[in-house]
């Protein structure tokens, strides 16, 4: 089986999140890319940048687990996207976990936490989101062992 070609990822990320905005009311495509983008400037290879375009379409339900174990991409940028992707009542220890133990998988989660922290994405956002998602990032970035360098998008 040949991988998907890079065009063809992005090709499908970007259809599987058609019509869905991000809370900012942006399209979501935006931080597919940002989050690729992010990737690819931290020197992440081919695999991590698929894992990027996909991180978020198992999560959203946009694309089911059985069309990722199905689809023509590399074990591993399966792997990077499961690890990546939260599941229902997990503990943010153990995602964090999952993360940590997957090779590749904690550029990809640098990358969305970098653009989910972007000050002006957080500045379109109420008072209380603001808060809230800030808080949120920060401890998964503590619980990832980031430090604070390594938000940059």
């Amino acid at each position: 089986m040949t991988p998907m070609t890079p065009a063809e990822v992005e090709a499908t990320a970007c259809a599987a999140h058609a019509g869905q905005t991000d809370k900012a009311g942006r399209p979501y495509a935006e931080h597919l890319r940002a989050v690729a983008e992010g990737v690819r400037a931290r020197g992440g290879d081919a695999d991590q940048i698929a894992a990027a375009w996909l991180h978020d379409a198992v999560e959203d339900d946009k694309l089911s687990h059985r069309w990722l174990e199905e689809a023509a991409l590399t074990r591993r940028t399966k792997d990077i996207v499961l690890a990546v992707t939260k599941r229902a009542g997990e503990p943010p220890e153990a995602y964090a976990a999952r993360i940590l133990a997957t090779p590749g998988a904690l550029l990809v989660k640098q990358a969305d936490l970098a653009h989910n922290a972007d000050p002006a994405r957080l500045a379109a956002l109420d008072e209380a989101t603001r808060t809230r998602l800030t808080e949120k990032y920060a401890r998964m970035r503590t619980l990832l062992g980031l430090v604070s360098g390594d938000e940059r998008a």
